[in-house]
């Protein structure tokens, strides 16, 4: 490990509990430094607006920022265990190009605040593609709520109810995952706040620019008092990963519904072959692994959030407790990200067997349909639904799930789904 940036002279480490300490840091510092480095540009050019840096040293900083990050993306810098952390790699490159410039880089900030602003411009990005995530599944859903109006038994208790169709359940979910893009955006302007410049958590005796890395580093306020930057450090966290885990669970519960209806017991619906698996002892079988890891992985999402709640059994102040923070919350985002980015295209392609379905909507699940007119035409609602209770099946009226579907005319049921009024909910969302 190279020389630690905070190591004195006299002192000397043990390197069993510098393994402790840095933990996997180099191995999740990968994800942030990116945004580590673009952040150190802000600071260098916020020194040099108050002389700490001369503009000269502050060009030559950025320049060799902007070097590191291309040589990060193309794999000619490796973050490994040479180095602490990610922003002790940083100082080191910087202090090997440059000399007593790179040394200055650090002035006026902490690595409290360096690992705060990074996690805050990957959680907005992050966000950014969940919201993004939620509007494509929504949009799909749109599309194939009016291109799809089969009829579908609609279940409750997992027992036959009422007559639905494939157009609503289409709906019902991508008014769920338009909820789910609102819920993102609104996590990505709560968290919007910039705390670099807090250093670690006190300020420092330094006129810092803090406005100019907010404008610079598109942050849309200053967050203005540097303990309570240190108290948001995984309230920020928390907050991201619900809006995230939002959207996970309606993932959950749509890929339940299609683990049940692609069984032979069901056989509504037939996923893409790319989508399946074999089993490795079973040639007959096709196993929705997709769909069912996309149900698996909220646990990854409410398993981070979880972990950062238990770490902020804390008093104010930085503690190292911390640190843990940063593996649970890429775990989580690594995981959810994933399965909403296959979502789209699953949804776009599943396929209805119609028959299948026809067959499982059976003359009892009209029952409430004649409840309901016997209702409309004056009948007491209560003797209504004892009449059609106690009513045999073939007294259904010869309805089919087409005369069902077409007299569920209440705001949002099959004869009127509203599909515009979600298309323009949707679009403020999307913009």
């Amino acid at each position: 490990m190279s020389e630690l940036l905070w190591q004195k002279a006299g002192t000397r480490t043990d390197a069993r509990v510098m393994r402790f300490l840095a933990g996997d840091d180099v191995i999740v510092d990968r994800e942030f430094l990116p945004h580590d480095i673009i952040a150190s540009k802000a600071h260098v050019e916020g020194l040099a607006r108050i002389g700490i840096v001369s503009e000269a040293e502050a060009q030559a900083i950025v320049h060799e920022l902007d070097v590191l990050a291309e040589d990060f993306r193309s794999g000619r810098f490796v973050l490994d265990e040479r180095y602490e952390d990610g922003h002790s790699a940083i100082e080191a490159r910087l202090s090997e190009r440059l000399g007593d410039a790179g040394r200055k880089v650090h002035t006026g900030r902490s690595r409290n605040d360096q690992i705060l602003v990074a996690t805050r411009l990957w959680l907005k990005a992050k966000l950014a593609e969940l919201r993004a995530l939620c509007v494509d599944a929504a949009r799909t859903c749109l599309d194939r709520a009016a291109s799809d109006a089969l009829p579908l038994p609609g279940y409750t208790h997992l027992q036959r109810a009422v007559v639905s169709s494939t157009a609503l359940w289409f709906a019902g979910f991508a008014e769920a995952f338009i909820d789910d893009a609102q819920r993102a955006r609104d996590a990505a302007i709560w968290i919007d706040a910039n705390p670099l410049g807090t250093a670690a958590g006190y300020g420092v005796n330094l006129p810092l620019d803090r406005d100019h890395t907010t404008r610079a580093l598109g942050f849309a306020r200053l967050q203005v008092n540097p303990v309570y930057a240190q108290l948001s450090r995984g309230k920020f966290e928390i907050g991201a990963l619900d809006a995230l885990g939002a959207a996970l669970l309606d993932l959950r519960r749509l890929a339940w519904d299609l683990s049940l209806f692609t069984t032979a017991e069901f056989g509504f619906v037939s996923l893409p072959a790319e989508y399946t698996t074999g089993s490795s002892i079973m040639p007959n079988k096709r196993n929705p692994d997709v769909v069912e890891l996309m149900r698996a992985s909220y646990a990854s999402v409410a398993a981070a959030r979880s972990e950062i709640e238990q770490l902020l059994s804390l008093p104010s102040g930085y503690q190292r407790d911390l640190q843990f923070s940063k593996g649970a919350i890429f775990h989580g985002f690594h995981r959810g990200l994933a399965a909403l980015e296959l979502l789209p295209d699953l949804l776009a392609r599943i396929e209805w067997n119609a028959p299948a379905m026809r067959a499982a909507i059976e003359p009892a699940m009209y029952s409430t349909d004649v409840a309901i007119e016997q209702a409309a035409a004056g009948v007491p609602f209560r003797d209504a639904y004892r009449q059609a209770a106690e009513s045999s099946a073939s007294e259904a009226g010869g309805r089919t799930p087409e005369d069902s579907l077409a007299a569920r005319v209440s705001p949002g049921a099959a004869a009127d789904l509203r599909l515009d009024l979600l298309r323009e909910r949707l679009r403020g969302i999307a913009g």
